[in-house]
């Protein structure tokens, strides 16, 4: 997009690509799955012109920023480490960012703020709240037992499996299935039948989503493959072993949460209730608004990006 510039950082020995445009205090951009730095497109237009520098990496495992083989190189602990090394290399060592986050993103954006509320401002996270670590579940056989075999988190974790379903759709099928899921209900993977559609069937794309902004995606994803991303989600129960040290911690960080009522996420088991019923403002005591879009799916940055650029700059406007 135009006037958006690209470089390559290297944090922590791996070379991480990022997108950046404006002059200002910058925000942090962090995406989620199957998304890159092309998720926030439409933010870093809008926040560059109102006075910030706005930074959107693709993460590791991501488009053009390196891949890890090593499953165990997609911790909590790797991701924030590398946010970390690329706020030091863009904002200087000791100085705090705006962050915002978007699923997977959202979730690592809750822990580098878990982790190092020192350099973040403000934080505004979209589509998944902060999940406070349950000392007595583990999270993979929780999901299991609530949502069965065919969820596709479990789906996931056996290595190999689901990318070899994925290459026989298509990363451009699969990129526009993951995009077109509008169902408030657990997405579901049925092992040979993936999104259980036929691999010629026709997807219509929502008015938000164009067949380039899909290729662009498919582009990136054929050329990487989708194990970098998934293997976050093969890290869910060593990400609960490695954070047994933050059982009970708080976020204490200003936060701003967005979701769309269509959301799968929102709509999962007991998460309203935390929202609303007094968990979520206990375990993130700065939260300072939660912002519920009626009608909207998960991909709220884009289905609704002027709205969602014009709450968060209200936002970090206040700092």
């Amino acid at each position: 997009m135009e006037g958006i510039e690209h470089r390559t950082i290297t944090v922590n020995g791996i070379n991480m690509h990022v997108a950046e445009k404006g002059q200002g205090p910058v925000i942090l951009f962090v995406h989620g799955f199957p998304e890159l730095w092309y998720t926030w497109r439409h933010q870093i237009v809008a926040l560059a012109s109102l006075g910030y520098r706005a930074v959107a990496p693709d993460l590791r495992g991501y488009g053009e920023t390196d891949a890890p083989c090593s499953i165990a190189s997609y911790t909590y602990f790797d991701i924030v480490g590398d946010l970390i090394a690329l706020i030091d290399a863009i904002a200087g060592e000791d100085e705090k960012v705006f962050v915002v986050g978007h699923d997977w993103g959202a979730v690592i954006s809750w822990n580098l703020c878990l982790f190092r509320p020192d350099r973040v401002k403000a934080l505004v996270n979209l589509s998944v709240a902060f999940n406070p670590r349950n000392p007595n579940r583990k999270p993979y056989e929780t999901l299991r037992a609530l949502y069965g075999d065919d969820y596709y988190v479990v789906r996931f974790q056996e290595p190999g499996e689901i990318e070899a379903e994925f290459a026989e759709i298509g990363a451009a099928t699969v990129v526009k299935e993951f995009y077109t899921y509008r169902s408030p209900k657990p997405l579901l993977l049925p092992k040979g039948k993936a999104f259980g559609h036929p691999k010629d069937a026709q997807i219509a794309l929502p008015d938000w989503m164009s067949e380039e902004d899909i290729n662009y995606y498919a582009s990136k994803f054929e050329k990487t493959g989708f194990t970098g991303g998934i293997n976050y989600y093969r890290n869910i129960d060593r990400n609960w072993e490695l954070t047994a040290p933050w059982t009970g911690a708080q976020v204490k960080v200003p936060v701003k949460f967005m979701v769309g009522d269509q959301d799968l996420v929102y709509n999962s088991y007991g998460t309203k209730d935390y929202i609303h019923k007094g968990g979520f403002k206990r375990d993130v005591p700065f939260l300072e608004d939660v912002v519920v879009l009626e009608g909207v799916g998960h991909f709220i940055n884009e289905e609704k990006a002027d709205e969602v650029n014009k709450l968060i700059y209200d936002f970090f406007s206040n700092f």
